[in-house]
């Protein structure tokens, strides 16, 4: 009989040891908050003939880890891509990933999380869910000076190639963010702030 009562108590406290060390193993990731300063958007260089030029090429961004390789561009390893004023999601005509965006006008602090009313749009041949073009997205143009101004009070959120969420503000287009960008700046390069939420939840704090 004692056996028997050893073996039983010995079998709880193994099951427990289980329980706890599994209880243990998990780990929950935090609200990531960020600044990104001068992310390159396929910048202009000045060729042989003095005549500006560009590669073409996106840069890749994932809220999770920052810059991603141009050679995972077809996986759901990114977030965002950005060349020149263009910002693509990782999803629908864009990427294979769950991606999509609502541009929201509203204050970035103040917003708390993805609005039920939200409606997280695709990518498509003929729109992107991050529009383009002067007054219709992120930013205005003028046309006098050749700047490209980020609109205050515009929210980006962003449904992640994982299928999980963030919040974007476009701060500056210029490097080295000047206050006041003139023909001398050199554009092209993203400075933004974001906040990221790994478990999936349309909440940011």
């Amino acid at each position: 009989m004692y056996s028997i009562k050893k073996i039983a108590i010995c079998g709880l406290s193994l099951a427990l040891f289980v329980a706890c060390k599994k209880e243990e193993t998990v780990v929950v990731d935090p609200i990531k908050s960020e600044t990104v300063k001068d992310l390159a958007a396929d910048p202009t260089t000045i060729s042989g003939t003095g005549q500006p030029v560009a590669t073409g090429k996106y840069t890749f961004f994932s809220f999770k880890n920052g810059i991603v390789a141009n050679t995972d561009s077809a996986t759901n390893k990114w977030d965002v891509a950005f060349r020149a004023t263009t910002i693509l999601t990782n999803g629908g005509t864009s990427g294979t990933g769950l991606g999509g965006a609502v541009v929201l006008t509203g204050i970035f602090d103040e917003t708390k999380e993805v609005p039920a009313s939200a409606v997280i749009l695709q990518d498509t041949k003929t729109l992107l869910a991050i529009p383009t073009g002067s007054g219709k997205g992120w930013y205005n143009y003028d046309g006098a000076t050749n700047i490209i101004s980020p609109i205050a009070g515009k929210v980006l959120l962003i449904k992640t190639g994982e299928g999980k969420y963030a919040k974007m503000e476009v701060l500056s287009y210029y490097k080295g963010t000047p206050a006041k960008p003139d023909a001398s700046s050199a554009g092209r390069y993203y400075t933004f702030r974001y906040v990221y939420q790994p478990d999936g939840s349309l909440k940011f704090n």
